[in-house]
């Protein structure tokens, strides 16, 4: 008969996983709980003072969202710790890597922004803080607003239907004739995107979702909106010149983990064991 402690030493070997989480804000230690209690062995480094979580003894590294904001290092918001990721490259050997809009050539990696199981989940904190953004910063309601959503990917879609059931007169632009149908079929308004820079923009806030300077410094001068917010990564409109017109202006990081961190960091919980 083998004894107990054997027999828990076996199952940790060959059943739990090992999960170091390095980085990351709020939405980093609420997915460490989350795992904690489905029995993954989770450590963490940079995520809480003084850890020292080991890259070499984990199966899996969680990083964070962004990964990193300078390419040399992680993003580590709450302890401004200084770890390199050529340091995670060298020592990370058969483990899988788990980061967020970030490439580690030659290594067993998988981008979790590129998922859709992550993307559309994401989308959905994204699009209620924006929302909760536009509501703090406009003097009007957003039930009768003119509210124009520029792009129908996946935050464009959350976005829509949240602020067509709050009562605004929502417009999307798109490309695709295939998202005119769907535009149509769900009772939206819809323009090209590309004609964006031709017409004049009638609304009261605009969200950016495009990842392009769609909205050029000409559009901005004909733009009697009151409140543009920009989702995207890249920028799709000159903020500081959107500034400069008068217009109220944002381009909001990290909306999911400062609006809905609880949500947030499920989610990436939820990645996790559906790789696994």
């Amino acid at each position: 008969m083998y004894s107990m402690a054997l027999l828990i030493f076996i199952y940790v070997v060959l059943v739990m996983k090992r999960v170091l989480i390095i980085g990351g804000d709020n939405r980093l230690r609420v997915a460490k709980k989350r795992l904690d209690k489905e029995n993954f062995l989770v450590e963490t480094l940079g995520l809480y003072p003084d850890d020292n979580g080991n890259i070499e003894n984990s199966d899996i590294i969680l990083l964070p969202v962004p990964t990193t904001k300078d390419n040399q290092t992680v993003y580590c918001p709450l302890t401004n710790r200084k770890i390199p990721l050529y340091e995670i490259a060298e020592k990370a050997q058969t483990q899988l890597i788990l980061c967020c809009n970030y490439k580690f050539l030659n290594k067993n990696y998988i981008d979790y922004n590129t998922l859709d199981s992550f993307a559309l989940l994401n989308a959905v904190p994204t699009a209620e803080g924006a929302i909760a953004l536009a509501v703090n910063e406009t003097d009007f309601t957003l039930w009768k607003s003119k509210v124009l959503v520029v792009g129908y990917g996946r935050v464009g879609k959350i976005l829509a239907d949240r602020l067509k059931a709050l009562g605004a007169e929502v417009t999307v632009s798109a490309r695709k004739p295939r998202d005119f149908a769907t535009l149509s079929a769900f009772g939206f308004k819809y323009i090209n995107t590309e004609t964006l820079c031709d017409i004049y923009l009638d609304y009261d806030i605009i969200f950016n979702t495009v990842d392009v300077e769609i909205l050029t410094d000409s559009a901005l001068v004909n733009c009697p909106a009151d409140l543009i917010i920009d989702l995207s990564s890249k920028g799709g409109f000159n903020l500081n010149y959107a500034k400069a017109l008068g217009i109220k202006a944002f381009k909001p990081g990290g909306i999911p983990g400062l609006c809905a961190p609880k949500t947030a960091g499920e989610i990436l919980a939820k990645i996790v064991m559906e790789l696994v």
